[in-house]
């Protein structure tokens, strides 16, 4: 047994450790009010397990091993580095993580409930305390603070030195003895013991074996992480020990790393990240792939890698390394490593090490059926997490798409201080929302790129508007960018058919750059592409707002980030399974449950195979939140709404008008968009049964993000139906705080509802 202050002694002195091979934290907010809840009812919170060790090379985060005896934190890292951060007002030395997740914390001496520091909710209210601070100095200070209350003030420092306390509880503990105790047999048991939590994927098994021979191992990848993310490119430690495997082994497996030793590792590592360095160079100057959300398949990385290294580090020539661009943007086309990733790249392995390029061109046409063409169905994607988005940016890039605007083509060297671009609906969304699903609005042919300028010039103008225009000032504009010069095709009515046919002109351009890049023809005088910033355009519509709402708030409450816009094959067959748009891929939580998919066109993904596959399938952001909303409250250790939330309600009732004429409004917006607008607000209907009318409007005003119904509502023209609508008529709000009247009117002003005056 050891108190808890004792323990977070040991952590400052460098005493208690962290293994190498352990993750880092990954708790949220909710889990960490969970945990302080149960510390301060007096619940058991588990014990600890600690591997006693004096080995000096022992790879550790949080300080140097040193000489003597170190206890090494197996089991608890997350429990100790929470009441760690709570306490001390900061992360321990062996911290990995968002420190959001602990700081911040408040006690409510009333209501005995702990929330995260909310300035509407505690600015000026006396009853809110700061854990860290209570820590820091003590109960005594706050006398003074409830002094006009003498009997609530006894109660009040009762309560808290009841939680000041927290810090003298002891901890059960069970440590691992013995000098004949090695990394892997540790390994093993930490992942028996901690079965519940976030287990080691196989590459952090391997890359434990390594550390305990080269202790800087980890540590000298994150720095190669850090710098290719400086460069636009994200990578993770998996991603760079799969290429430092396949350098040292040729093997897939992680486990042929067992037979090579901390000086053939450090070799592999240096070799790995100078290919990777070498591809990313032809990558951006060849094809102008030049950052993260245009790069597609990471997994074909591993095998030019291995090609490197068979052939010193270089390619032969600009021919030999044309064709390996070609194998790899069609690698990445037809999903190669979507299915079985170990298995299909010791194939490529194989052939690479008996025919070289030649051979895995050959391997990749045969798995297709013979053929590698692009053909014009293959740009029916839609949303930015099509595969088949970078090649559109790539073909922008490489065959002189020009601008609208200036008429210069897309390249930083010509464009100068204009070489911002931003994606531009050649129809914009506003005139095709009222015809059109949200698949075609958003097809890939109806992406081009302009620079920021043009952009933001053109704004929302039809085609028919516009188009003759920028074919008048610069002749053959239109044309670099694949846009049907029939001006019948740039009508609205028209617009499946302009699909159709800018599809057709993006294949036929498509497969002539590829057929170059096999045969090795080059342009004249080739100079390498200089990358381009391409910006993230604005929201400008409710389900994008939606959603990147609803990502803010998960980072916010502690929970990993979500791929946005992303492709999700089949990891058996490697077809195209949805183009959701949010991916959690490990889970919520980075290791803890399920993949978890958030896909808002569910008529256009195979949801049956997801959720074979055990995947976690929302359809709507708000059965995503909610599914979060109860997790939270399980972690919390509480269902019951946010603290104050519903006595506030009934206070504000009590002085506030009559509100069933409130009630009767709430039910007329939802029959009135099921009848006028064609929209069954079935989730809406049951927060009305649940919550009644001020509770749902209450808790849809003070979400993070928009509503499913608000988003539905917008794509139907229909705001004046929404919630945000209702309460701002003048009969109505007086039931509202200013706070809440000013969300909803921001959030319909935001997407051009017009008020009535008056």
């Amino acid at each position: 047994m050891a108190k808890l202050s004792t323990l977070l002694d040991q952590i400052d002195s460098g005493t208690i450790l962290l293994p190498e091979f352990q993750r880092g934290y990954v708790w949220n907010r909710d889990q960490v009010r969970g945990l302080m809840r149960s510390m301060y009812l007096g619940h058991p919170v588990g014990g600890l397990l600690l591997w006693e060790t004096s080995t000096e090379d022992t790879a550790v985060r949080g300080g140097l091993m040193g000489s003597g005896t170190h206890l090494l934190l197996l089991d608890g890292q997350q429990r100790v580095t929470s009441l760690y951060g709570v306490i001390r007002g900061r992360a321990p030395a062996f911290f990995e993580g968002d420190p959001q997740a602990f700081t911040g914390l408040h006690f409510n001496v009333e209501k005995e409930t702990f929330e995260f520091y909310r300035p509407n909710l505690m600015n000026g209210d006396p009853l809110w305390v700061d854990v860290t601070e209570l820590f820091a100095q003590g109960p005594v200070p706050y006398l003074t603070r409830f002094a006009d209350d003498p009997e609530a003030a006894n109660v009040y420092l009762t309560r808290l030195n009841r939680l000041s306390q927290i810090a003298d509880k002891d901890f059960y503990q069970e440590k691992i003895t013995g000098a004949d105790k090695t990394v892997d047999q540790v390994v093993d048991i930490f992942n028996r013991v901690n079965s519940g939590g976030t287990k080691l994927s196989k590459g952090d098994l391997a890359l434990a074996k390594l550390c305990a021979q080269w202790p800087d191992a980890r540590s000298t990848m994150r720095e190669s992480l850090a710098s290719w993310e400086e460069a636009g490119f994200s990578f993770t430690l998996d991603w760079l020990l799969r290429n430092a495997t396949a350098v040292a082994t040729g093997r897939a497996l992680f486990t042929a790393l067992d037979r090579v030793d901390a000086e053939g590792f450090q070799k592999a590592l240096k070799g790995s990240v100078d290919h990777v360095g070498t591809f990313l160079d032809a990558l951006s100057g060849r094809l102008g792939l030049d950052h993260d959300r245009v790069l597609m398949s990471r997994y074909s990385f591993p095998v030019v890698s291995r090609l490197l290294e068979l052939n010193g580090g270089q390619f032969d020539d600009a021919a030999h390394r044309d064709k390996v661009l070609f194998w790899y943007v069609h690698s990445a086309l037809w999903g190669r490593y979507a299915g079985s990733t170990e298995s299909t790249l010791q194939t490529d392995y194989d052939v690479l090490q008996q025919s070289g390029v030649d051979g895995l061109i050959t391997a990749l046409e045969r798995s297709r059926g013979g053929s590698l063409e692009v053909r014009p169905h293959d740009f029916e994607g839609s949303t930015r997490g099509s595969r088949f988005y970078p090649l559109l940016y790539m073909l922008t890039r490489v065959k002189g798409a020009r601008d609208f605007g200036s008429g210069l083509e897309l390249r930083a060297e010509l464009l100068g201080k204009l070489s911002s671009l931003q994606v531009h609906h050649v129809f914009p969304k506003r005139v095709l929302r009222d015809a059109y699903d949200r698949g075609h609005v958003n097809a890939i042919a109806n992406f081009c790129f302009l620079t920021q300028q043009t952009n933001l010039e053109i704004s929302d103008r039809r085609p028919e508007e516009y188009f003759p225009e920028v074919e008048e000032r610069h002749p053959g504009v239109l044309a670099s960018q694949w846009i049907p010069t029939d001006p019948e095709l740039w009508k609205v009515e028209n617009y499946l058919h302009f699909l159709a046919e800018r599809r057709r002109l993006l294949a036929e351009a498509a497969q002539s750059f590829l057929s170059e890049l096999a045969t090795g023809v080059e342009a004249p005088a080739e100079e390498p592409l200089r990358p381009v910033t391409v910006l993230a355009s604005e929201p400008d519509d409710a389900r994008s707002v939606q959603i990147r709402e609803m990502a803010d708030e998960l980072l916010r409450l502690g929970f990993a980030e979500p791929e946005l816009d992303t492709t999700i094959s089949d990891p058996e067959r490697g077809v195209v399974l949805a183009e959701a748009e949010g991916f959690w891929p490990n889970g919520l939580q980075h290791g803890r449950g399920k993949p978890v998919v958030l896909e808002l066109d569910p008529e256009q993904a195979d949801l049956p195979r997801l959720q074979e596959l055990g995947y976690e399938v929302f359809t709507s952001v708000d059965s995503l939140l909610g599914f979060v909303n109860r997790l939270g409250q399980d972690a919390a250790g509480s269902t019951a709404e946010e603290p104050g939330e519903a006595e506030d309600e009934a206070a504000e009732a009590v002085s506030a008008p009559p509100t069933a004429d409130f009630g009767a409004a709430m039910l007329s917006i939802y029959e009135r968009a099921r009848s006028e607008a064609d929209y069954t607000a079935t989730f809406f209907l049951g927060m009305l049964s649940e919550l009644g009318p001020l509770g749902t409007a209450r808790k849809l005003l003070n979400a993070p993000a928009v509503s499913d119904g608000f988003a539905n509502l917008w794509e139907r023209g229909r705001l004046d139906l929404t919630v945000e609508a209702l309460v701002l008529r003048p009969e109505f709000e007086a039931l509202f705080t200013a706070e809440e009247l000013d969300r909803a009117r921001t959030r319909l002003a935001q997407f051009g509802y017009r008020f009535l005056d008056g």
